[in-house]
């Protein structure tokens, strides 16, 4: 039983992971990760 939990868990992520990459937002994340930095670091 626990077996097929995380098989169904690790095929539903692995899917909102795919579906992500698919909309793009790959890149929205990188780009908010430099800002987020910059900020910290007292540069943006």
């Amino acid at each position: 039983m626990k077996n097929r939990i995380r098989i169904s868990l690790l095929i539903i992520s692995t899917a909102f992971i795919a579906y992500a990459v698919l909309r793009g937002e790959v890149k929205q994340v990188f780009r908010k990760a430099v800002l987020i930095c910059l900020e910290c670091i007292g540069i943006g």
